[in-house]
């Protein structure tokens, strides 16, 4: 897609007529690239132009060019190049997350938020009576629109599809997947969880210190769907995370001699750890019950 056609001018836009896209889902980070960024825009100003649109409020609005300008900003620049691209709010949104797309870092809620953006603006263009064919695209239905946006994008329809699905999941647990600590698949099957139940998720994996595996989404999905999911049944299905490293743990003698009286046999002293086990995981299911109670 070309970005800057040959027939639009370029201008120079002063920085504070310049305003940032609504909703704009891709972050500017002030990390070691915007550092090397901005080192260049000192040196050689900036090459490539930034896309914009008129504001009905008056100045512009970046489509594309967040860094650019933030780069600016940072190097002490009051201006900067521009492309004026007459687009309506739907073409706008198209023009913006494709641009943002050909990023080398898009972190995956980025890109959730930016095919959602994309695919809603499709489909408002398809259902438009007046509207057969625009600069940035041709009408289509639901299942064309999402064809159209994984096509453009060069992933499959169910990798943009399970990326839409990141947008259910509540920006805690969006952070956690930015941050690896859950993965994809189990991230998708978490985002059929109630807003609610998310929430008690985010409590458990505070208290277990510990993510769901895939297995473990699947099974809260399910249960979430039979109306069975609640902290009690979360935390069940969290603490069995940890039985595959149950077979590794061993308690050396050496450790438990100074818990212990030297009379006590080893069934005494095993029968003691489970009796303390016992009331602990009491202790928890309690305070589990109590979070359930206040969150009710």
């Amino acid at each position: 897609m070309n970005t800057f056609p040959t027939h639009s001018p370029i201008i120079t836009v002063p920085l504070c007529e310049l305003h940032d896209f609504p909703r704009h889902p891709f972050s500017v980070q002030d990390d070691d690239a915007m550092t090397e960024m901005t080192e260049s825009v000192k040196e050689y100003g900036v090459l490539s132009p930034i896309l914009v649109r008129l504001r009905r409020e008056g100045g512009y609005e970046i489509i594309s060019g967040h860094r650019r300008k933030h780069a600016c900003e940072r190097a002490g620049i009051t201006e900067l190049p521009a492309v004026v691209r007459e687009l309506d709010d739907d073409e706008a949104v198209i023009a913006m997350v494709d641009a943002n797309l050909q990023r080398e870092h898009v972190l995956p809620s980025e890109k959730a938020a930016a095919y959602k953006m994309k695919l809603d603006a499709i489909k408002r263009q398809g259902a438009r009576t007046d509207l057969t064919c625009t600069q940035v695209g041709h009408k289509s239905d639901g299942e064309k629109s999402i064809e159209r946006v994984a096509e453009e994008s060069g992933e499959s329809k169910t990798q943009v599809q399970r990326y839409i699905r990141l947008t259910e999941l509540c920006p805690e647990l969006q952070r956690m997947v930015d941050d690896g600590k859950i993965a994809m698949t189990p991230a998708v099957e978490l985002s059929y969880l109630k807003p609610e139940e998310q929430a008690l998720l985010l409590d458990t994996i505070d208290s277990e210190q510990a993510t769901p595996s895939l297995s473990q989404a699947q099974r809260m999905k399910r249960m979430s769907r039979e109306g069975t999911l609640d902290c009690d049944t979360m935390l069940c299905v969290m603490i069995e995370q940890k039985k595959p490293a149950w077979d590794r743990v061993t308690l050396g003698g050496e450790k438990l001699r100074k818990y212990f009286p030297a009379g006590y046999t080893p069934r005494q002293i095993e029968d003691t750890i489970y009796r303390l086990l016992d009331l602990w995981f009491k202790r928890r299911m309690k305070q589990a019950e109590q979070k359930r109670k206040t969150a009710n």
